[in-house]
């Protein structure tokens, strides 16, 4: 596994700031906007792409893709692969995005309609959402199925879960999954601001006094496997991802339903084999808006019953914030990482029990939790509904 964040660079430090309760929160001022009403972000500092990417690589990216190819990377170092031997027709890259390149289309807008600059020559290969997916099966010799997945805030679930279908299809042998997103430029921004659901301060998910989200950028990148290949190789699996579900709520670009996520959930069981009594921790989509979290814990309590009340059910977004198409990805590896460690990660800035939340969220302090098998939840706008269930490898 691979990740960048605002919480940190690799998983190592990804998973000890969710751990410990880390947030990687902090003011960002953008020079192009000078009336920012919000200025809470969780954006990556000091990110130089030179350490990472050669010059050609530079000028032929967004930010969006370059978060990406730094994710993979650290992926298949992880995962003890020979980079230097191109990776082949068996294997996949599925990387989801629900923006794509913001930063080159900002940033081309500016020069067009502001400065009266020609535009970037390779304005349009930036943007386009497969731009990151692209980028990774150039630089490792994917020539497999590449694809981008832009299902706004599911979009790198549901990587993961397509990766899972199409190994298990038989259709490839292993697969670069994930999601990269770079939303944080003026013009997205103040989009995010009309709509009013991003938080002055602090994201509460769960909490009562919530009042919306962080938005935050990432990526983040696993190398998903048939198990006899893993193995042939040598390689040591950290978790098995045992089952996906997904579905559309068909109702409302913005406002979830109950249905549609309990639905995801109960899918991804049903293609685990696992019941619900025997999950032990539940990653949330948990945004911290009021209607995400009331619709997702009455989701939850459709799928559990009065067995919620004692479920350790955690949102790691204030940690890194909410990155939209990579927000999946990044707490997959999150919940991958709570299930190696035997640790339930906490929700923080909680401050009080909201009664239309009647779950456990794991209250700013993480806890020693016998984790067997998981789930990580991410919800979409357009009703789009993804979930991945995992096990422990024992």
């Amino acid at each position: 596994m691979g990740a960048i964040t605002a919480a940190g660079r690799g998983v190592d430090s990804l998973w000890s700031a969710a751990r410990d309760g880390r947030s990687g929160v902090s003011e960002q001022l953008f020079e192009r906007y000078p009336r920012q009403r919000i200025t809470k972000t969780a954006h990556i500092k000091d990110f130089d792409p030179a350490d990472h990417l050669s010059a050609q690589e530079i000028k032929t990216t967004d930010r969006f893709a370059q978060l990406a190819l730094v994710a993979a990377e650290e992926a298949l170092k992880n995962a003890g692969i020979d980079t230097a031997v191109p990776l082949g027709p068996r294997t996949g890259a599925i990387i989801g995005s629900g923006i794509g390149g913001a930063w080159t289309t900002d940033n081309g807008n500016y020069s067009f309609y502001v400065t009266n600059e020609r535009p970037d020559l390779m304005t349009i290969a930036k943007v386009m959402p497969n731009a990151a997916a692209s980028q990774v099966s150039m630089r490792y010799g994917v020539r497999g199925p590449s694809l981008a997945i832009s299902s706004a805030c599911a979009s790198g679930t549901q990587a993961v879960g397509y990766g899972l279908q199409m190994i298990r299809a038989g259709i490839i042998d292993a697969a670069l999954v994930g999601g990269s997103e770079a939303l944080l430029t003026p013009s997205t921004f103040r989009a995010w601001e009309v709509l009013r659901v991003m938080a002055p301060e602090a994201c509460r998910p769960f909490s009562d006094k919530r009042n919306g989200m962080v938005l935050g950028e990432g990526a983040a990148v696993l190398m998903i496997e048939e198990l006899e290949h893993a193995l042939a190789r040598g390689a040591t699996p950290l978790a098995e991802i045992a089952g996906y579900g997904t579905t559309s709520d068909a109702a409302d670009l913005l406002r979830p339903t109950v249905e549609g996520p309990a639905g995801s959930m109960t899918a991804a069981l049903q293609d685990a084999g696992l019941a619900p009594d025997e999950i032990d921790y539940v990653n949330a989509h948990g945004t911290g808006t009021i209607l995400n979290d009331i619709s997702e814990t009455r989701a939850l309590r459709q799928v559990f019953g009065d067995r919620l009340s004692s479920l350790s059910v955690s949102s790691t977004k204030p940690i890194h914030g909410h990155a939209l198409g990579a927000a999946g990805a990044i707490e997959l590896v999150v919940t991958v990482e709570a299930m190696r460690a035997q640790i339930a990660p906490p929700t923080i800035n909680w401050l009080a029990p909201d009664p239309k939340c009647d779950l456990d969220p794991v209250p700013n302090e993480a806890r020693a939790h016998r984790i067997s098998a998981a789930l990580s939840n991410s919800f979409a706008f357009g009703g789009i509904n993804a979930t991945l269930a995992l096990r422990a490898i024992t």
